[in-house]
C-alpha cells in the first residue's frame, strides 16, 4: 500500500506520537521511512533598516540548530531500526516548512506524509498558523494527521 512514508518531527512530545506511529505502520507495511526535520534559515536582520545579526552569531547559531534537528532524526531513526524499518534522515533548512516537506516528499516519491497537529483552533490558530494545515490543504500526497 504504502512504500516509502516521510514522517516530519521537531522532537515535540507531541510529533514523537507521530513518529511511533509512522515507524508502527512502516513496519507493518514493510516501508521505507524518511524522518525530517525543518529548521529555519536566519535572516540578516529582523526587520528592514533594523539591527543585524553579527555572521560569527549566525553561523553558532545555525550551527547549534542543525546539530539540534540531527539529534532529533537520528534519535528517531534508531527507534527505526530497532524495530526492522529502514530509515534515512534529513535535516532541511528553509523558511516555509510546509514547502520543504512537500518538496522533499514529492523528490522523494513519497506516498504518505505523517504529521502531527497541535490542534490549535481560534485565534492561535490565526495567528500561529498551522504547518500541517498547509502540507494537508497544499499536498498532493497523502496526509495521516495525529492528534
Amino acid at each position: 500500500m504504502y512504500k516509502h512514508i516521510l514522517v516530519a518531527t521537531d522532537g515535540s512530545a507531541l510529533s514523537k506520537l507521530a513518529t511511533t506511529k509512522a515507524i508502527e505502520l512502516a513496519s507493518e507495511l514493510g516501508s521505507q521511512l524518511t524522518i525530517v526535520n525543518v529548521i529555519p534559515r536566519i535572516m540578516n536582520s529582523l526587520f528592514d533598516g533594523s539591527f543585524s545579526i553579527p555572521a560569527k552569531q549566525k553561523i553558532e547559531l545555525m550551527g547549534k540548530l542543525t546539530d539540534s534537528a540531527q539529534f532529533i532524526v537520528d534519535r528517531v531513526q534508531k527507534d527505526a531500526e530497532k524495530a526492522g524499518v529502514n530509515a534515512k534522515t534529513l535535516v532541511i533548512k528553509s523558511n516555509i516548512v510546509s514547502d520543504a516537506i512537500i518538496n522533499t516528499a514529492t523528490k522523494k516519491n513519497v506516498d504518505l506524509i505523517v504529521m502531527a497537529s497541535h490542534g490549535r483552533n481560534g485565534i492561535n490558530r490565526l495567528l500561529l498558523g498551522s504547518e500541517t494545515l498547509q502540507v494537508l490543504t497544499h499536498s498532493d500526497i497523502a496526509v495521516l494527521v495525529l492528534r
